[in-house]
């Protein structure tokens, strides 16, 4: 038995953004999840050595930690500027983020806050991601197989 996926509308999102959040980096991840489609695992061990501006291009260059698959995913202005100021190349992007385990209060309040009523949990902004991307009319298979490709769409 399937159980249904939630996810968040680009309305949502703007509420997100528009709401304030007690814990900063919780916000910025959740929200760059919501715009590349990282799991929360790559996005805490993310490095800033894994971001790389090329012209007006950026793009992170990492391995998943679930696939151990190397990824080079163009990213959005709008996601980098999540990352906040560039630090030494080993620091991590979000540091402190919280372990997944310790997100479902602050997430909980925040989205509440916004007045969003559905549960949503830290993944729930990796499957916004990929239903944003069908609605853009991008292909099933290219969301679910090729991390590359969708990376440079956005909504």
């Amino acid at each position: 038995m399937q159980t249904r996926r939630e996810y968040l509308t680009t309305d949502e999102l703007n509420q997100l953004v528009a709401t304030p959040c007690d814990n900063d980096i919780l916000k910025r991840a959740a929200l760059f999840s919501a715009l590349t489609g990282l799991r929360h695992c790559d996005i805490q061990k993310m490095q800033w050595k894994e971001i790389q501006t090329i012209g007006n291009q950026t793009r992170l260059n990492f391995t998943q930690q679930k696939t151990k698959g190397v990824e080079y995913m163009p990213i959005s202005k709008q996601a980098f500027q999540l990352c906040g100021i560039p630090r030494k190349p080993t620091d991590l992007v979000f540091e402190n983020l919280p372990d997944i385990s310790n997100l479902t209060y602050p997430l909980r309040k925040w989205l509440q806050n916004a007045g969003i009523i559905q549960k949503i949990t830290f993944h729930c902004f990796r499957h916004t991601f990929a239903t944003l991307q069908l609605g853009g009319g991008i292909d099933i298979y290219t969301v679910s197989n090729s991390q590359q490709i969708i990376g440079a769409y956005r909504y």
